[in-house]
């Protein structure tokens, strides 16, 4: 279903207040726990899609395109290798746990296919445009479900959020190397 001007605005809106509601918290904390490192980086990334809806240029679309795909990329490992392992451990929730791990391999393929296009390519806003549909999808999940989960249990969030930190450091080094 195409998205219209109003829901776009209004999606725009909503994204912009839980930004600012992120920034806040990130001001207050120089080390994020790891809550607070996975919203920031949800944040950033739903910047990036409502910059990509505002723009006309296809040699700016496809920049942006970049950014969401490697930023989507390393988030979406760290949370595989550190993240989603140690949440299933302290929560027991396998079907909340699965349930994201396949929404990463959807967006993961979506964002292969992207990475093999261009801007003006046939579909190309239409899988961009998707794939933030899907992100916007996974991030309520998590938002909503995990993370108030997580919090209420005896998980060193702080420990948690300095390994996702340095695995992110790490990943987006090789991928600037590559």
């Amino acid at each position: 279903m195409p998205t219209t001007a109003k829901t776009k605005a209004k999606n725009t809106a909503e994204r912009k207040t839980r930004r600012v509601q992120s920034a806040k918290t990130a001001r207050k904390q120089p080390d994020m726990n790891a809550l607070e490192m996975l919203e920031q980086d949800h944040r950033e990334v739903e910047e990036l899609f409502d910059q990509f809806d505002e723009l006309d240029d296809g040699a700016e679309k496809e920049e942006i395109a970049r950014k969401i795909c490697m930023m989507l990329t390393v988030h979406a490992q760290m949370e595989e290798e550190i993240f989603y392992p140690a949440a299933r451990k302290a929560t027991q929730d396998d079907d909340l746990i699965d349930e994201a791990v396949v929404e990463h391999a959807s967006a993961k393929k979506l964002i292969a296919e992207i990475e093999k296009m261009e801007a003006g390519d046939d579909l190309f806003d239409a899988k961009v445009r998707v794939l933030g549909e899907q992100v916007k999808h996974h991030v309520r999940e998590e938002e909503d479900e995990l993370f108030p989960e997580l919090d209420r249990i005896d998980l060193d969030l702080e420990e948690l959020g300095a390994k996702l930190a340095k695995r992110k450091e790490e990943l987006l080094k090789k991928l600037q190397a590559a």
